[in-house]
């Protein structure tokens, strides 16, 4: 298959919409990343997104909608919460865990009784899905395990010659996938952080929870309720490893850790905030974001990744962040990332 990439003008919008009606699976830019989508209401389409990915069939989509009165023929109803964090936070990065309907299909769900749905902010996203005349689900427009595409040209690295179309829409703002938060119970759940804090979500509904799962592995036999709870996600092809710890201890411990692998004759390199980055001796260091600005290290994670991979770094050694705000959504792909191999760096 060919697959062309083009600017995401009216015209191409057009012609990516007419791919969908048609049952068929193409990419397109929204605020967070790049997504690969095929009409929700198709099985058919739908499995499609699974063979371009090689994504495991038990991995439930995310059903993206025009508009919010596109959401309520997909669930079993809207409670006054769902409304709330709807006026507050769409169209935005924030996807809803509700009882789905009978239209969307096992395919879209994993098999859950639920669905996540979300109203993208881009607006050739928006234009899209309401020139296609259906929801449309899609995953990030990634091999999948790779690290998501903030850019049509990471999307071409990964799917060429597997989709038809990449509608180019320029650099994703938010460059973290949506937050995922589960509203079915009687304390709402975040599955996956993202641009939506736990901080902001807390302004509207009070007490909210992170499951256990976002910093943690998923426990054996657990369900897999969201994308990006099971399996290893947003992996380079080098190894990542993540130090933690108290912050003055770090430096010391990536140190050792890379002239350990400097000894083994690997090319390793140090991520770690840009106020940091002259304390580690002139070793390879790639400073990303601010330690006081972590919006700035989510919006360039992924794009650092594939770059590292490509300039042939290996192994990736990551200084961790705050997990307040954005940085639990940075630290839970980067721990995702790195398989959970985790360095705690000893109190000086």
């Amino acid at each position: 298959m060919r697959t062309a990439c083009v600017q995401a003008t009216p015209d191409a919008v057009a012609r990516a919409a007419l791919l969908l009606r048609r049952g068929q699976v193409v990419a397109f830019p929204t605020e967070t990343v790049y997504g690969l989508g095929a009409q929700a209401t198709n099985p058919v389409a739908v499995r499609g997104i699974f063979v371009a990915k090689g994504r495991p069939a038990d991995n439930p989509l995310i059903v993206h909608v025009a508009d919010a009165g596109a959401a309520e023929p997909l669930t079993r109803g809207l409670d006054d919460r769902a409304r709330a964090l709807m006026a507050a936070f769409w169209p935005g990065p924030l996807t809803l865990v509700l009882p789905k309907s009978g239209i969307v299909p096992p395919e879209v769900s994993g098999g859950l009784d639920t669905v996540g749905i979300r109203l993208p902010a881009h607006p050739v996203a928006r234009a899209l899905i309401a020139a296609a005349g259906a929801p449309v689900a899609a995953p990030s427009a990634n091999r999948s395990g790779r690290p998501s595409p903030t850019t049509a040209s990471h999307v071409a690295q990964d799917m060429a010659g597997r989709i038809p179309l990449i509608l180019d829409g320029g650099p994703c703002m938010v460059g973290l996938e949506s937050t995922v938060l589960d509203i079915t119970g009687d304390v709402p759940v975040i599955l996956r952080p993202g641009g939506v804090t736990r901080e902001m979500l807390q302004s509207v509904l009070g007490r909210v929870a992170v499951d256990a799962a976002v910093l943690a592995p998923l426990e054996p036999g657990s369900a897999i309720r969201s994308p990006g709870m099971k399996y290893r996600h947003y992996a380079p092809r080098a190894a990542v490893r993540v130090v933690t710890g108290q912050p003055p201890a770090r430096a010391p411990r990536l140190c050792a850790l890379y002239d350990a692998a400097l000894a083994r004759g690997l090319r390793p390199v140090i991520l770690a905030p840009q106020e940091h980055a002259a304390g580690f001796g002139g070793r390879a260091c790639r400073p990303w974001g601010s330690a006081d600005a972590p919006q700035q290290a989510a919006s360039e994670l992924f794009a650092l990744l594939r770059a590292l991979d490509e300039e042939g770094y290996d192994p990736i050694l990551a200084e961790a962040v705050a997990d307040a705000g954005i940085g639990l959504a940075v630290m839970n792909r980067l721990l995702r990332a790195a398989g959970f191999a985790v360095e705690q760096a000893e109190q000086l």
